[in-house]
């Protein structure tokens, strides 16, 4: 495998608290860890949770990249030592013109921070982005309803879609420092992962429902519909994704490359709801299409409940609605299979993968040691 060799890496991870940006920073850690030893530092907007492994860490900082100012005035006494930003930042908005005018704001301000100065170092940047390259807005309400998207298995060349989307004006962001640094872009599907920093974690989400459904015993439904319980889906372990961008990030024909990174496998739904269904010890229950149920509907009052199972169990101190995005399962009423190609990332160089059934139980536990679950 072809590697550069940077003197002393040091990693800058943006969004550190998320799903990835955990598994990240225990990648990283690792003796093993490809171009390592590295330093890392990482920024969250918040001080970091008590369930974070901060001893990981060599600094951390709590940062509004929104804030030019502040971003200016954090990292670029640091430009002279940061060779690596890995960005797993996301700010999420209903409409897509705002998320692009958000995350847009958010790279530029850290990439100008840190390149400003003479003396910069930044030498290559990691960007996770995920399958709305392929789908379109898929949450904006209005743009939705207008989406055609490409054909899976989703391949890394298809063109962009005709659509507004923020992952398009990151990726054109990077290509135009493409004279002064390197940049690879790292396109995931549902990632797997503990954390109640991240948005879309659909792991978390199915866990808090299928809580709720014990604790008030009702029997624990699926919440998609009958294609997506019958076809084929696939998924991100967050590990994979980390080891991914790590591989990219000190390799120098992954320069300027875009990958999917799944974990190599497929599944149906009914298979992730045995799982789930073990995993929570409850009892498995067939989908039934003639049965209708609306879940943003029965869950929209059940903030009481999940405080009375976090204060039952001592768990980590989580409101609801700040862990659990149930908006995110109207991906499972999509009808056609949800699947990426992962050839190139192979043909590259890099054969990380995750057996998806296997990996739940394992994140599940996690969250559980983490004090998030019971």
């Amino acid at each position: 495998m072809e590697q550069a060799n940077p003197t002393q890496p040091v990693a800058l991870i943006v969004g550190v608290t998320g799903m990835v940006g955990v598994a990240l920073t225990e990648a990283l850690n690792k003796p093993t860890a490809l171009g390592g030893p590295w330093t890392v530092y990482g920024v969250s907007r918040q001080p970091l949770p008590t369930w974070f492994p901060s001893s990981l860490l060599n600094k951390h900082m709590i940062l509004d990249t929104l804030n030019q100012q502040q971003t200016h005035e954090i990292l670029s006494p640091l430009s002279s030592q940061i060779t690596h930003v890995f960005w797993l930042a996301l700010q999420v908005n209903e409409s897509e013109q705002v998320n692009i005018s958000l995350n847009s704001t958010m790279l530029s301000n850290v990439l100008n921070a840190l390149t400003s100065s003479p003396t910069s170092k930044l030498s290559h940047v990691t960007l996770q982005t995920g399958t709305k390259q392929y789908l379109g807005p898929v949450f904006d309400p209005i743009l939705s309803t207008q989406l055609v998207p490409r054909d899976p298995p989703f391949i890394e060349d298809y063109p962009r879609l005709p659509f507004p989307n923020f992952y398009y004006a990151l990726e054109d962001i990077l290509a135009s420092y493409s004279n002064s640094l390197t940049y690879s872009v790292h396109r995931a599907s549902l990632i797997i992962g503990a954390s109640t920093r991240s948005f879309y974690n659909l792991l978390l989400t199915l866990a808090v429902y299928a809580l709720v459904r014990k604790h008030q015993n009702y029997p624990f439904r699926y919440v998609g519909n009958k294609y997506s319980w019958e076809h084929f889906w696939d998924a991100s372990d967050a590990r994979v994704l980390a080891e991914q961008q790590i591989w990219a990030s000190v390799t120098n024909k992954a320069n300027n490359e875009a990958f999917n990174c799944t974990n190599g496998d497929v599944f149906t739904w009914k298979m992730i709801w045995r799982v789930l269904c073990d995993a929570f010890d409850i009892e498995f229950v067939p989908f039934d299409e003639k049965e209708e149920f609306d879940l943003v509907e029965f869950m929209k009052d059940k903030g009481e409940v999940w405080d009375r199972i976090v204060e039952e169990n001592g768990l980590y101190k989580t409101k609801m609605e700040e862990i659990a995005y149930f908006n995110g399962i109207k991906l499972l009423q999509l009808e056609f299979q949800h699947v990426c190609s992962v050839n190139k990332s192979r043909e590259f160089g890099f054969h990380g993968y995750a057996n998806t059934l296997k990996s739940i139980p394992e994140w599940v536990q996690k969250l559980k040691q983490m004090k998030i679950l019971p």
